[in-house]
Parts: C-alpha cells; sequence; structure tokens
C-alpha cells in the first residue's frame, strides 16, 4: 500500500498528461494537436492587423556608423559662422562624447545647400538626385536618441533596448502580421559597404520571439543565401523525403511537449525548400529592363547598394514584409582620409544618392511606394564641434558621435509628402522643435503597419515585452501621418 503511494506521490503533471488519454489530459492533448495542426504549416500567414494599416511593407535603409546630418540635410549657416571658434562650455559641462576632449572647436560645413522642391526642403550639394525626389519624402531633422556607442545605439534603435537578446524590428514586424509570400522569407537582410554593423546580427535578431521571425541575410554574389543548395548528390525528390521524416519526427516532438521553437523548426524547413527555387529567381537582377539598371545605377553580380536597392524593391513586389538594408562606413571621426568628410563623404554620398532616389521614383511609378514605407538613417548624428582625438587635431576632419539631434527620413506608407518636420537650434546642438525619440520612431512604424505599439507585445521573462519597451512614452507622431 505504502508502496503505491509513494508511485502516486511521484506522479508529476508532466506524467499526468502524458499517459492519460480520456478526461481532461485527452482535451488538452487534443487541443494542443489541434493548435500544431494549425501553425506547422503556415505560421508566417498574413494576419490580422490591430486596424487598417497604410504601409504593407517596409524598406529599412540603415546607414551604419552615423552619416553627418549638418553635412546632409540640417543647413546651419550660423555654425559656418562659428567656425573654428572654441565650443562654448556650457554646451559641454556634464557631457559624454566618444572621443572629444578639452574644448574643441566648432565647424561649419564646407559643403553648400539649396533649397528643393515645393516643400522648400534644404538639401546638400552631395546629394542632387535626392533633391529631386523630396516632395515625394518627409524630412524628420529633430531625432535623438540617448545612446552615443554605436552598437547599443543601432540595437536600441532597431530592438528598442541597447543591450543584446531583444527581438528586432523586423522581427516584430512579421510576429505581427506574417507576410504575402509563403515561398520567402517574411524578412529579407541585405549588407553592403564591405562589414556588418557593429552590433551584428542580432539587428535582424528575433530575440525572445521564435526564430522563424528572424531575418534571412541574403547576398548578391554566389548563393544567395549560405547553405540553401543541396550538397552534391542530394537530388530534389530525395531532399524532400528527408524533410519528411525530419518533420515527422518534429511533429512528434512538438505534440509531446508543446515547444513553439519545435514550430518554427519545422517552418524554417519547409521555408528553406520551397525558398531553393524562389530565391535564386527573386535576386536575379539581371532579368531587369536595361531603363532600369540605368535609373539604380546597378551592375548585376556586383555587390553594390544600388543593387540592394533594386533587389528590395523587388523583394516587397514579390510580397516580402520587411526588407532591411545596413550599409556600413558613415563614421566619418577624421582619425585618417577614409574617416574624412572631404574626402569620403562625397564618396558615400554618391553611392547611396542615385539608388536611393532610384528607389523612391521605381517604387512610385510601379504604384507600390503608397504601400510601401520607406525609411533612411543612421543610429544618431554628428557633433557640431570637430573631433578632437586625444585632445589634438591632425591632418583629417570629421565629428564625434552626436545623440541629441540627427535626422532621418520616411516615404511612402502613409506618411505625408513634402514634410519638413522638427527643428533643431542654430547649430545643431539640440532638437529645438517637435523632438522624435527612438520609442516615437517605433510606435509610428508600427502604426503605419496597422499595429498598436502598445498592444503588440510577447511574453517572456514575467513580461509582456514589446518593441517599445516597458513604459508608455512611445508615441505615434501623427503630424508624419498623410
Amino acid at each position: 500500500m505504502e508502496r503505491q503511494l509513494e508511485l502516486i506521490r511521484n506522479h508529476t503533471r508532466r506524467h499526468f498528461l502524458e499517459r492519460c488519454s480520456v478526461g481532461l489530459a485527452g482535451m488538452y492533448l487534443a487541443s494542443l494537436n489541434q493548435t500544431a495542426a494549425a501553425t506547422i504549416d503556415n505560421p508566417l500567414a498574413p494576419k490580422k492587423p490591430h486596424f487598417d494599416p497604410k504601409a504593407k511593407s517596409v524598406i529599412y535603409l540603415h546607414m551604419a556608423g552615423s552619416p553627418s546630418q549638418l553635412e546632409l540635410f540640417d543647413w546651419k549657416p550660423e555654425l559656418v559662422k562659428y567656425n573654428d571658434k572654441d565650443c562654448p562650455q556650457e554646451l559641454l559641462k556634464g557631457k559624454r562624447f566618444a572621443f572629444i576632449k578639452g574644448v574643441p572647436k566648432m565647424m561649419g560645413t564646407p559643403y553648400q545647400f539649396r533649397q528643393n522642391g515645393d516643400s522648400g526642403a534644404w538639401i546638400s550639394e552631395l546629394l542632387p538626385n535626392f533633391s529631386k525626389v523630396v516632395d515625394d519624402v518627409a524630412i524628420i531633422r529633430s531625432m535623438k536618441t540617448d545612446q552615443f556607442n554605436h552598437a547599443p545605439a543601432q540595437l536600441f534603435l532597431h530592438t528598442g533596448n541597447p543591450r543584446f537578446g531583444y527581438a528586432s524590428m523586423g522581427a516584430w514586424a512579421t510576429y505581427g502580421l506574417g507576410t504575402e509570400n509563403q515561398d520567402l522569407p517574411g524578412f529579407v537582410v541585405l549588407v553592403g559597404g564591405g562589414n556588418n554593423p557593429d552590433a551584428g546580427k542580432s539587428l535582424w535578431g528575433s530575440g525572445f520571439l521564435p526564430s522563424v521571425y528572424q531575418g534571412v541575410q541574403c547576398r548578391t554574389s554566389g548563393d544567395p543565401v549560405l547553405f540553401l543548395s543541396d550538397p552534391e548528390g542530394m537530388t530534389r525528390s530525395l531532399r524532400r523525403k528527408t524533410l519528411d521524416a525530419v518533420r515527422d519526427l518534429n511533429q512528434m516532438e512538438q505534440r509531446r511537449f508543446g515547444d513553439p521553437e519545435t514550430l518554427a523548426r519545422i517552418s524554417q524547413y519547409e521555408l528553406a525548400y520551397r525558398m531553393q527555387i524562389s530565391v535564386p529567381e527573386v535576386m536575379d537582377i539581371s532579368k531587369e529592363p536595361e531603363s532600369i539598371h540605368k535609373l539604380y545605377g546597378t551592375e548585376p553580380g556586383k555587390v553594390s547598394f544600388a543593387n540592394n536597392c533594386l533587389l528590395a524593391r523587388r523583394l516587397v513586389e514579390k510580397g516580402v514584409r520587411f526588407v532591411q538594408l545596413f550599409q556600413w562606413g558613415w563614421d566619418h571621426h577624421g582619425s585618417n582620409r577614409r574617416e574624412d568628410i572631404r574626402y569620403d563623404l562625397p564618396v558615400k554620398a554618391r553611392n547611396i544618392d542615385q539608388p536611393v532616389a532610384a528607389l523612391i521614383q521605381d517604387l512610385k511609378q510601379r504604384g507600390l511606394l503608397d504601400s510601401t514605407l520607406v525609411i533612411w538613417g543612421g543610429e544618431f548624428g554628428r557633433t557640431p564641434m570637430r573631433e578632437n582625438r586625444g585632445g589634438s587635431y591632425g591632418a583629417f576632419v570629421g565629428r564625434d558621435h552626436h545623440p541629441y539631434a540627427f535626422t532621418m527620413w520616411m516615404a511612402g506608407g502613409g506618411v505625408k509628402r513634402g514634410l519638413n518636420y522638427g527643428e533643431t537650434d542654430e547649430i545643431g546642438y539640440y532638437v529645438a522643435r517637435d523632438p522624435v525619440t527612438i520609442r516615437d520612431l517605433q510606435a509610428t512604424v508600427l502604426h503605419l503597419l496597422g499595429l498598436d505599439a502598445h498592444k503588440l507585445s510577447y511574453p517572456f521573462q514575467g513580461l509582456n515585452q514589446r518593441l517599445i519597451g516597458p513604459t508608455d512614452e512611445a508615441q505615434v507622431v501623427k503630424a508624419l501621418l498623410a
């Protein structure tokens, strides 16, 4: 009798649910199996948004390293007057900079600005093609952040937290909405500029969300996705039989333990199988007419920002939900020639100017701009002072990291066209009007996709985690909405 009682006491809840086939346990397992059956084949199926969206897809162009707004978008004639004068102490007291020491000199831009379009937007001579499309763009000159080093600032911008382990904006979008094309990833990443951004692949990771929502990095040369091709000797029919066997094993595992990550694994195997056909086709820009290559400045078979912009258009045209372009090399400190705003910045600007303008024009002429949100920017801005690394100046010229004011722009997807939003003070140091925080930007992007950033959440570590963080400070910038 005591032996029987001991066996009963040792039975855990898991043993009970595993071994009972009737009553409550049977009902539980049946419902679990139904849930699995409903989601195994299509976890990225399109989902109903919280409200009618303005945008169906996003193309996010991130300039890793952070371009100087003072050389490109934020014209400050007063700063030119202060050029080479000592920075006032009130701008230095209590401030932390990445590299500036002591009292730096103020620095006006060496480039000319002029007003463009009906909106009268002030744009640098370095962006002649972009100047022609400013009436389709909302320029936000009043961005600010609380991070001044690259990796934390990039993580904060894209995942809502300056530390690793959180879900990226693209992952949140596909988690909340799914994607239109089940033969392609819902979230695609294209990296250029010769290097990954400082925060690495966490910028397109899924964090605590199921891994099916993470970004899939594609390449413009060689295999579009690493390890996508079958190894030598593996036929497509044999691949199908192998995947069927793996799927059956994973389904057994899922029925037993109910782990949602098992469903994600099944989905990823199936998506990879379909991608073997769909990805090479969509990544082949050689099929585009010569007029499109001339518009973008693309060269099929090469790695370039222009090629990535054209690929982004092709991907959203095929129903991909979120396309992220990272272009490295915008960290112009002036510590060497490659970081000099006089020598390298014009090269960087020239590399992106034509493709960015072409992307907006191309989306517009295809009727896709209204449903595609295009975002451009870095993780923070650059100082109105010249960087004096170690307290002294060398032969080269640059600016340090500046979290207090920077510029981003958005176009299409429900954004007001020809808008100049926000303003900085006379030297571009602080935001003077209509500040936009990183949280505000995140809430606005989700809003344009039809998602309420305050409601979109996922339970993890005892909290309902959100892209905008645990507080309610994030606000949709309604003035940006069309």
